[in-house]
């Protein structure tokens, strides 16, 4: 068995240890770590990573900026199929591989969207995902320096995804994989602009609002989409109480 492996495991059951130690009365016990992290990564934001997301959505074409997304979503099927099958998704990881194939081939390297136009569902999975579907507790709420929201066993599957799954860190040479993640990052961050914009007009206190949104996201992610159809229903029910008073 390899140190690797071996690593992997230990790594595993300590996460998972430490997950289900967590108060689930106290969704946030490191807040003030968290607040002063939060705070770097938006003056951090603001100062450098923002304008250069604005400045490469100002320059770059549309069709350019489309295919670029389109390449890096492509290679994240390739982690989401692996978590797919450690979920025993077996049917969506079937699905998502012959997305792969299809972007790959037809879609040259995945720069064209060629299976959504032919119907092809996109799913995303991540390691995070799969442990919560198999009932680790999220442990308490972290905020990265620079990623933004997690939690420790999100923080772990992020890690767990980068070292065993993901296409782009098995890339050896360093300056490429470099010049990969910077562009992926300054991509996503690219389409996050007007959500931020919209955070910073609306929230009265952003750190809360970006905690508690990640945290009902990540759980709606886990049960795909079942909370959100039950809040639906749930809504649904009351609108017809209230009607019929």
């Amino acid at each position: 068995m390899s140190k690797k492996f071996l690593s992997f495991i230990t790594a595993l059951l300590l996460a998972m240890t430490l997950a289900g130690c967590s108060s689930t009365s106290d969704k946030d016990p490191l807040e003030p770590m968290n607040r002063g992290i939060y705070k770097f990564n938006d003056v951090a934001d603001k100062a450098v990573f923002k304008p250069v997301a604005s400045g490469y959505k100002a320059i770059a074409p549309t069709p350019v900026r489309a295919g670029i997304n389109n390449f890096f979503n492509n290679l994240s099927n390739v982690v989401t199929i692996v978590n797919q099958l450690l979920q025993f998704k077996f049917s969506k990881a079937a699905e998502t591989t012959g997305r792969f194939v299809v972007n790959t081939t037809v879609g040259i390297l995945g720069f064209i969207d060629v299976a959504s136009r032919t119907g092809i569902s996109n799913y995303r999975e991540d390691f995070g995902q799969t442990l919560g579907y198999w009932g680790v507790g999220t442990g308490p709420y972290l905020v990265l320096p620079f990623l933004g929201p997690s939690n420790l066993r999100d923080t772990f599957g992020l890690v767990t995804d980068w070292f065993y799954f993901d296409p782009l860190g098995y890339i050896e040479e360093p300056r490429t994989r470099n010049v990969l993640l910077v562009t992926k990052f300054i991509d996503k961050r690219a389409d996050l602009l007007p959500g931020s914009d919209l955070l910073d007009e609306a929230a009265l206190d952003p750190y809360a609002f970006m905690r508690d949104a990640y945290s009902q996201r990540r759980i709606n992610l886990i049960s795909d989409g079942a909370v959100t159809e039950q809040i639906e229903d749930s809504a649904e029910d009351l609108d017809t109480a209230t009607e019929s008073k």
